[in-house]
């Protein structure tokens, strides 16, 4: 039996409003990835004003994600390029922000207990 306009359209719009990621969850490479990022951050002593910024386009986070892709030319020769596009994968992500966030706040209590 043939497939009707309306089948088809249900069929097409069944995850047109998921909140779920594509990319599933976030992996262990991911996490050392944003870990390793977080330890550059702190280490620069941006813990605070990258919290802040991230905080602030959070509910953007696909708007974010699209501005690191039109960025990439003008930032691939400072940075490698998979992992610049692997971090664009994960901020796309809803709860990739978040991840990067909680990565550099633990970062910033490792660095301020080895000062204690």
């Amino acid at each position: 039996m043939p497939e009707t306009r309306m089948q088809k359209l249900r069929r097409g719009l069944k995850n047109a409003f998921s909140l779920e990621s594509p990319h599933g969850p976030l992996t262990d490479k991911d996490r050392q990835l944003m870990d390793r990022l977080a330890e550059k951050i702190v280490s620069r002593q941006m813990g605070t004003p990258a919290v802040l910024f991230l905080s602030s386009v959070r509910p953007l986070n696909a708007i974010s994600s699209q501005a690191m892709v039109f960025l990439r030319p003008f930032v691939s020769g400072l940075l490698n390029p998979a992992e610049y596009d692997r971090m664009t994968e994960i901020v796309d992500r809803r709860e990739g922000i978040a991840a990067l966030i909680d990565a550099i706040e633990a970062q910033q209590a490792l660095v301020e207990n080895r000062i204690k």
